[in-house]
């Protein structure tokens, strides 16, 4: 094939863990065209990335190996390259842009530097005229103030900067292959939008091939050529993106394109990868009638939580003699929510709303304004008080990993919860209300003696859940709570979120940046941009007729597939 820059043949990768081998790996066969984009599409654990760390001869020596198999770059098989040329094949002519941008980039190194030490590695420039590269490279990805970002550290630059610095360090020696593995999974949807319509720009200004890795078959869709399907370890399905989206074969693929919530009806359940796969059919759509009955019973009550004239003002430090500037995080901002309602808040990253949901927590302290729970100002209890509060007022938060504890069980981690607030009146009680807890949320018994590593993210998010819910709380504020999941994991916890709505009549604050998942789980939207509200209504009539030029552009980043 002449025109094929990549071909990787048969390959079967094997992980080592203890005594036994695993493969991982089970005779990938696909190619990349020059100047083409190929879609890799499938869940955590799928072996995606292990693919692309084949490609790049990254895989962990000690514990990993390939046992079948070539992979063909220009018609050299890359398994066979000295170590030292597959050096200076890496960066030069494959490069990768990996998920997270803050934890690839050197923190202790200004942005600028660390894209001019690839060129000053590959390539024999003096440090001048790499500095004035990089200068272009940053116009080229389309950063505002080139300058200033070259000479700040990662930690001082947005998200969305942080993976264009990336993706300049990516394409500053002219790759041939550009390896993009999850590089917006972290993003807000419009960012999202900027870097795929970057990519597409920059592969057809420099007639650049992209691997681009995501879990998401809709975003996927926005971008590449031809879409292979992967399912543990093994390719499912491959085509025309266009094709699989119109008529997928598989029962994967159809399960991957519709557990992501539909912008054009809500589904009582949304189907998982396993419904699909065990043939059970769709869930019904909720009518507008069974809706609006609903509604009407959540708001004849008296609101449950009133945030009246919120402010949230911080200080920069300046120097001695300087003057300090104030930035208004939350801006007067008034609403209330009722009992067992859903209420979304919506918005980039930066327009005030985990701020929001601190204050009503009270992890944070308001500027201006009161917030009253059941008639009580929040913001004037006492600490015993607000201690005793902690029990009806919960936080789910975004990240599995790092929220809970690795040095706990998830047993212990969900009865410490109930302990502390003098609930139940032994240990063994308490042992048997947490298995119980860790069957509600689809868990297993055993479980409840292991450490959180034993678990994948999804189980974490779900134990995580188990904790909230431990306590009895009345009202639980759910921080992007399924952004870092996959498509079909995070619809199992919207369905898990959903269920235990209606068996405990909870109330929900649902904060995402992606408006597809919090119209769906939501009674009202609330969308906010630079501390104060765009606009507010119930969630159906919002999307479908935005009164804000923002919230029109926020719906229109949402990847809808082909």
């Amino acid at each position: 094939m002449r025109n094929t820059l990549l071909h990787i043949n048969n390959l079967d990768v094997a992980f080592k863990s203890g005594k036994d081998v695993n493969n991982v790996l089970h005779g990938i066969d696909f190619f990349i065209n020059n100047n083409e984009i190929l879609g890799v599409v499938g869940e955590s654990g799928s072996g995606k990335s292990v693919t692309s760390l084949a490609i790049l001869g990254l895989l962990p020596e000690r514990i990993s190996r390939i046992t079948k198999g070539a992979i063909y770059f220009e018609g050299q098989n890359l398994l066979e390259y000295p170590k030292n040329e597959m050096r200076d094949l890496r960066g030069k002519d494959i490069s990768m842009i990996f998920q997270e941008p803050m934890s690839s980039l050197n923190p202790s190194m200004k942005c600028g530097k660390q894209v001019a030490e690839i060129l000053l590695r590959h390539t024999s420039i003096t440090k001048k005229e790499a500095r004035s590269q990089v200068i272009q490279l940053f116009n080229q990805v389309k950063l505002p103030r080139p300058e200033a970002v070259f000479n700040s550290y990662p930690h001082e630059i947005s998200g969305g900067q942080k993976q264009r610095v990336m993706i300049a360090m990516a394409i500053a020696c002219k790759p041939k292959l550009l390896i993009a593995d999850e590089p917006t999974t972290a993003l807000d949807v419009t960012v999202q939008k900027e870097i795929i319509l970057l990519l597409k720009e920059l592969q057809q200004q420099t007639a650049l091939s992209i691997l681009f890795i995501s879990h998401d078959l809709s975003l996927v869709s926005e971008i590449a050529d031809r879409v292979i399907v992967m399912y543990k370890g093994k390719i499912v399905e491959s085509g025309n993106t266009k094709a699989i989206f119109e008529n997928p074969k598989e029962d994967y693929t159809k399960a991957l394109i519709y557990a992501r919530p539909s912008t054009k009806e809500r589904l009582k359940k949304l189907p998982t990868v396993a419904d699909f796969l065990n043939n059970k059919p769709l869930s019904k759509p909720v009518t507008s009638a069974e809706r609006e009955s609903e509604h009407q019973r959540i708001y004849e009550k008296s609101p449950l939580l009133e945030i009246k004239n919120v402010e949230k003002e911080y200080y920069s430090s300046v120097s001695f003699f300087g003057k300090a500037e104030s930035v208004k995080a939350v801006n007067d901002v008034s609403f209330a929510i009722y009992e067992g309602e859903t209420l979304g808040l919506v918005g980039e990253s930066g327009c005030g709303k985990s701020t929001l949901g601190n204050l009503i927590l009270q992890l944070d302290k308001v500027t201006k304004g009161s917030i009253f729970y059941k008639g009580k100002d929040l913001t004037k209890l006492s600490s015993s008080e607000l201690r005793n509060l902690r029990k009806d007022i919960q936080i789910i938060f975004q990240d599995p990993y790092s929220s809970l504890n690795p040095r706990l069980t998830v047993g212990r981690a969900i009865t410490e919860a109930m302990q502390v607030h003098k609930l139940y009146n032994s240990a063994q009680e308490r042992k048997a209300e947490a298995l119980k807890l860790l069957e509600e949320v689809g868990l297993l018994p055993e479980h409840f003696d292991r450490y959180p590593h034993e678990f994948s993210g999804g189980q974490r998010q779900r134990i995580g859940i188990a904790r909230t819910i431990a306590v009895k709380p009345k009202f639980i504020v759910c921080d992007e709570s399924v952004s870092a999941l996959d498509i079909s994991v995070q619809a199992q916890v919207l369905n898990l979120l959903n269920s235990l709505k209606e068996r405990y009549n909870f109330t929900y604050l649902f904060i995402s940046h992606d408006l597809a998942v919090v119209k769906y789980l939501s009674d009202r939207l609330l969308v906010m941009r630079a501390g104060q509200f765009e606009e507010t209504g119930e969630a159906d009539a919002v999307y479908e007729n935005p009164q804000s030029d923002y919230t029109k552009a926020l719906i229109e980043a949402i990847p809808k597939g082909i």
